[in-house]
């Protein structure tokens, strides 16, 4: 499955991982057209009993295809296409398309495949993380900046959240307030981030992870700002690229493997799914649920 509007995604691209694994699989190839067509496209080729669907596209595309596949049995194999490719890393795959390829074949002739837990955010499913606040405002800025011909890069990301965190963020009221089943609401918090594997996301080469525990064996992880001072902001992006699990506690709240929990806001915010914007919302419930997706890996 093929999405033609993928960051580095060429014809030639295609003809050629199609080439690749028609030498070992027989393979028919389908292209994507619109936002939501490759869940429909995965649902179909589960329900017509197909063994594997490799996805050549970015995060939103492979999303999309574990939306469709979950507890079908039908495995996803995957060979980057975007820009980040985060869940495809974060399971051990090379950043490169061909290599990526290379290893999806040697995976298959090997038959080696994982079972994978997923989150869920309200009606939909998420491979690597999910946002409320912050992160999804700056993620729907980028995505303004794509549909106006600018490229998604790592120096336009860095700079949207400086600016959007600057000048476009509330950092005086925190909205938010968690929700744990059986537990005491935690109000006083301005946004929430959430992972099912690790790292969340990557700046370059450069994995950024406020999530070090975070596994797909897991349940979810949970990261939320407590104050937005600059300074502390500055102190918690270093400890993001160290890959710190001690963050100031009078600054951040993390969590680590929680079976569920919801995420409620006094004003709309942006909300964010495996680094697609999904509108305003004043809550989200997510959830984990375990071994919903078989990996090629």
């Amino acid at each position: 499955m093929v999405n033609p509007k993928a960051t580095t995604t060429t014809p030639r691209m295609r003809d050629v991982l199609a080439r690749a694994l028609g030498s070992e699989i027989k393979i028919d190839t389908a292209e994507t057209t619109h936002r939501g067509h490759a869940t429909q496209l995965a649902r179909d080729a589960a329900g017509e009993g197909l063994d594997v669907v490799v996805v050549l596209g970015g995060d939103g595309t492979v999303s999309e295809v574990a939306n469709g596949l979950v507890h079908t049995g039908t495995a996803l194999g995957i060979v980057p296409g975007g820009s980040a490719n985060v869940f495809g890393r974060a399971l051990g795959m090379s950043p490169s398309p061909v290599e990526a390829t290379s290893e999806l074949i040697e995976a298959l002739r090997g038959g080696r495949r994982r079972s994978i837990n997923l989150g869920r955010a309200d009606d939909r499913y998420f491979t690597f993380c999910a946002g409320f606040g912050v992160d999804a405002e700056v993620i729907r800025r980028i995505e303004r900046l794509r549909h106006s011909g600018r490229a998604a890069t790592p120096a336009r990301y860095m700079r949207t959240t400086v600016l959007h965190y600057l000048f476009g963020t509330d950092r005086r009221h925190a909205h938010v307030t968690l929700h744990v089943p059986g537990q005491q609401p935690v109000p006083g918090l301005f946004n929430g981030i959430v992972a099912n594997g690790s790292p969340w996301t990557y700046f370059g080469s450069r994995p950024v992870n406020p999530f070090p525990l975070a596994s797909f064996d897991h349940d979810l992880d949970l990261f939320a700002l407590r104050k937005m001072t600059v300074a502390g902001a500055a102190r918690i992006a270093q400890q993001f690229f160290e890959e710190s699990s001690r963050h100031n506690r009078r600054h951040t709240l993390t969590q680590h493997n929680i079976a569920e929990f919801t995420l409620r806001s006094d004003v709309p915010l942006a909300a964010q799914i495996d680094g697609d914007y999904v509108g305003e919302r004043t809550s989200m419930t997510f959830e984990s649920v375990r071994h919903a997706l078989t990996v090629i890996a």
